[in-house]
């Protein structure tokens, strides 16, 4: 009897003469949800890439079912039997959920796609997995937490015996988090192994069965997860004891700053009535549901979304904020919930994105770019940030998501905002990476720069904000004070006005 279901033995891989992955070798058992943990840049995601025959390793196999397999492409992995959510979603977003799913293996009658038998294909497998979701709806009309189960639905109908899970529940509610591990309950069930990435340590000790750990691109060690404490991982991890989840927070909100009243949006969703201001100093969280319109609230507060109504004001006196560039010129600054989309130039490299917020201040007299500036800047950044790159001229695309996260984040730090709107800035980062994130946001508002923090992680909101604002339907449900409130009390202001107190469901 074959004692694993997949079994990868030395795999190396290289890139620009850079070792990503070093000789890494490790075993998935069949039917067992193994996780693969590491910080940013350890090789997780390129060594599943390899796997999935995105990227070739420069040596090493890879073996299924004790047979060794080689694929030559992603779609050779499906046909074998491997799948895989990638962090970053690729999808369609201009055509229908039943497109995306069946996309590359259509049913047909004769040279026909048989839309019909597409469609009761995908409400057969959405009944499979408790998914609401009409399959008829175009992809860009649903949350990035919907698109998220979409993908995992299509992972799973292809029937494979490997299935590759990268942060899978970043986009996610809890409530779909709940659903997803009932779904990864069932595979297990069934004989599949999942193989599941994610920072989001409490997930890691719920759901898995074993884990590897990876760090600089080597293998560390295997350990069940039962035998395991979040220090001890945290020590695999990083190579050294983290002793606080979060830094202490040293900032001393003041007088306000930026105030927002009456804000209503013209387009849906639509933003109702939100009033609420920030102190200099201060790091304001903004909880709440997915669909609670935090997202749009900052939009428009930026200026990408129409304002229907509502004013703004920064130290008493009205501004205008109908653009990003007169959001930019008040000196705000946007880091954006969805890095691939609407955060990163994907072939641009580390110093088009780290400076191209800030253009205008590098143009000389004779309108010329100061290119040495530019680099100046980059590295600074690179040093401050604790990118991993092996040089400024390499691809963003290249690095991993959470070195993606702190180029964008440093590019914003040099335009010197003194109000710092960040949706969901530490998604898809590392414990370790995560800290040193906490400790810059605790550091501007040390500063007296005023930071608006979105999140959906409810410990990372409680850690290190000052107050709480929750949105509820788009609307403030409430303001709490973090130190005297609890998660209780900001789910229940979150269900506030939504109809029947209950969540929007996937």
């Amino acid at each position: 009897m074959v004692q694993e279901l997949l079994y990868i033995k030395d795999v190396t891989k290289t890139f620009s003469g850079v070792p990503v992955l070093r000789n890494v070798s490790l075993t998935v058992k069949p039917g067992t949800v193994h996780a693969l943990m590491g910080e940013n840049g350890a090789g997780k995601s390129t060594l599943m890439k390899c796997l999935f025959g995105i990227y070739r390793e420069d040596k090493g196999q890879f073996f299924l079912n004790g047979r060794e397999v080689n694929f030559t492409d992603p779609k050779d992995a499906l046909e074998q039997g491997v799948s895989m959510v990638h962090q970053e979603l690729n999808q369609v977003t201009q055509r229908s959920i039943s497109d995306n799913i069946w996309l590359g293996r259509y049913p047909r009658t004769g040279p026909f796609i048989n839309e019909q038998k597409m469609r009761q294909a995908t409400l057969a497998l959405f009944e499979q997995l408790s998914i609401h979701l009409d399959p008829d709806t175009i992809l860009s009309r649903l949350s990035v937490s919907q698109r998220q189960m979409v993908e995992i639905a299509k992972a799973i109908s292809y029937d494979a015996k490997v299935i590759v899970l990268d942060e899978p529940t970043s986009s996610l509610t809890e409530k779909e988090t709940d659903l997803l591990f009932s779904i990864i309950g069932e595979l297990r069930k069934k004989g599949v192994s999942v193989i599941y990435i994610s920072h989001k340590m409490d997930e890691i000790f719920r759901i898995s069965d074993e884990v590897s750990v990876l760090r600089d691109g080597s293998y560390v060690g295997t350990e069940e997860t039962a035998n395991l404490t979040m220090d001890n991982l945290v020590k695999m991890m990083v190579g050294r004891q983290l002793e606080n989840r979060f830094p202490e927070g040293t900032n001393n909100p003041g007088e306000v700053h930026f105030e927002v009243k009456n804000l209503s949006t013209r387009y849906d969703p639509r933003i109702q009535d939100v009033s609420f201001s920030v102190r200099r100093g201060e790091i304001l969280g903004v909880a709440g549901l997915v669909g609670a319109g935090r997202t749009e609230m900052a939009e428009a507060i930026f200026g990408i979304r129409t304002r229907e109504s509502g004013n703004f004001f920064i130290d008493g006196k009205p501004v205008s904020l109908d653009s990003p560039g007169q959001a930019k010129k008040n000196r705000f600054a946007f880091l954006t919930e969805e890095r691939r989309h609407t955060g990163i130039y994907p072939v641009g490299d580390i110093t088009f994105n780290s400076t191209i917020a800030n253009i205008a201040s590098y143009r000389t007299g004779l309108g010329l770019l100061d290119e040495n500036a530019m680099k100046r800047d980059t590295d600074e950044k690179i040093r401050a940030m604790r990118i991993k790159t092996n040089s400024r001229r390499d691809l963003i695309r290249t690095l991993s998501g959470g070195n993606q996260q702190k180029v964008i984040i440093g590019r914003w730090l040099l335009t010197d905002p003194d109000i710092l709107i960040l949706d969901e800035p530490t998604r898809g980062i590392d414990v370790g990476a995560k800290y040193e994130i906490y400790q810059l946001i605790i550091q501007l508002a040390m500063k007296d720069k005023s930071v608006i923090m979105i999140s959906s992680e409810m410990p990372e909101l409680l850690g290190i904000t000052d107050r709480i604002m929750v949105m509820s339907n788009g609307r403030v449900a409430g303001i709490v004070d973090t130190d005297t409130t609890s998660q209780e009390e900001i789910f229940h202001l979150a269900t506030k006005h939504i109809n029947n107190t209950k969540e929007a469901e996937v």
